[in-house]
């Protein structure tokens, strides 16, 4: 039975509205039975059947921030796009909340993909996908997967499973730090279930500690900023379950990413704390229809709104290419 969902109709984004773009509601289903809503942005104009794309990310945040930024541009320049929110965030189904799975969110953009080969405004054989933060790792897992995806973009990636399993920069790469990990996350288990409720973690921190490192301040000032601030944003309140991180301490997602034959992608600031994430991915992608954009001078979240930063005629270039 498919699960109805509560869409808000009011424009609640953290960008401003396009007037060259038609905005709607749309909402699907992936391989697990969940609904996932999303936005839709089609050009003016449009005629016959587009090149799509689905987008989302970051890895905390909802369509209503970055991802629907991507996907407002993109169209802007042609596509019909998507900016879903995940299974268990934002506006889309699934119970309980606040999770994440590296199952799960590989396969919603799965659904996306699904979704938009059955549109008759969508040329089936021309869908690509964007994965921003934690959801560029996912983008390329599922680029991994499904041979209908023609061309990947990830932006200022994550690769959530290393992160969880061996801390930033591999601080934490011991069967020790892992075993810890494992140790107090499945003790909090046992209080979630006696309490019958999955506590949160927490978001970005606020009010900001003086000597948080950068990224730490590079987050507040896009998640507990008007710059990105929203309701609904897992960064900019409560944040993920804390159970959360289990699955991806035990199932590491990128293990076939050399036998990506699609085209992709990688976006990256030279002074994000992240880069190396999109480096090391990088090097293990094969073929010459991959690429590494390394943007000078600039921060992780710099990728996230800033128009002036954000290669948008590259990636323009990209799908242009690969989506022919």
């Amino acid at each position: 039975m498919k699960e109805q969902l509560k869409l808000t109709k009011e424009w609640d984004k953290t960008f401003p509205q396009s007037e060259k773009v038609e905005h709607s509601k749309v909402t699907f289903h992936n391989r697990y039975g969940i609904t996932l809503a999303a936005d839709m942005y089609v050009p003016k104009n449009a005629e016959g059947r587009l090149a799509a794309i689905a987008v989302s990310g970051p890895f905390g945040a909802v369509k209503e921030q970055s991802s629907g930024l991507y996907a407002q541009t993109m169209a802007e320049r042609g596509f019909i796009t998507i900016a879903f929110d995940p299974s268990f965030t934002g506006e889309s189904g699934g119970t309980p909340r606040y999770v994440a799975s590296p199952d799960i969110n590989t396969e919603d953009f799965q659904a996306a993909v699904d979704f938009l080969s059955v549109q008759d405004n969508v040329d089936p054989e021309k869908i690509g996908i964007i994965g921003i933060c934690g959801w560029g790792g996912m983008a390329l897992n599922a680029a991994a997967i499904d041979t209908r995806i023609k061309a990947t973009v990830a932006s200022t990636m994550y690769d959530m499973s290393r992160v969880n399993a061996k801390g930033y920069f591999d601080s934490e790469d011991s069967e020790e730090s892992r075993f810890e990990k494992r140790r107090a996350l499945n003790t909090q288990r046992i209080e979630d279930y006696k309490n019958g409720e999955y506590a949160l973690a927490g978001g970005v921190v606020d009010p900001l500690p003086d000597d948080a490192p950068f990224f730490v301040k590079d987050y507040y000032d896009y998640y507990k900023t008007d710059r990105g601030y929203h309701a609904r944003s897992l960064n900019s309140n409560g944040g993920w379950n804390i159970t959360s991180s289990l699955s991806f301490l035990n199932m590491p997602i990128l293990q076939y990413s050399q036998e990506i034959r699609s085209a992709v992608l990688l976006i990256h600031g030279e002074k994000a704390h992240s880069c190396y994430f999109s480096r090391d991915a990088f090097d293990k992608l094969s073929g010459d229809n991959k690429e590494l954009m390394i943007i000078p001078g600039a921060v992780h979240t710099d990728l996230y709104d800033r128009t002036d930063v954000i290669p948008f005629d590259k990636m323009v270039t990209f799908f242009q290419t690969y989506l022919k």
